[in-house]
């Protein structure tokens, strides 16, 4: 029972970084979302 302690403080840590990362991971997500909705902005533009 004396380690329960650190076996705490290591499942903070690992739920801390998954939330991190899958924040990481949604904001590259929008900027390719919007990335990809300009492309097809300027492609649609030149095509005419």
């Amino acid at each position: 029972m004396d380690n329960l302690g650190y076996l705490f403080a290591a499942f903070a840590v690992i739920w801390v970084g998954l939330f991190v990362y899958i924040l990481v991971l949604t904001q590259k997500q929008r900027q390719l979302r919007r990335d990809i909705d300009w492309l097809k902005e300027t492609s649609e533009k030149e095509a005419k």
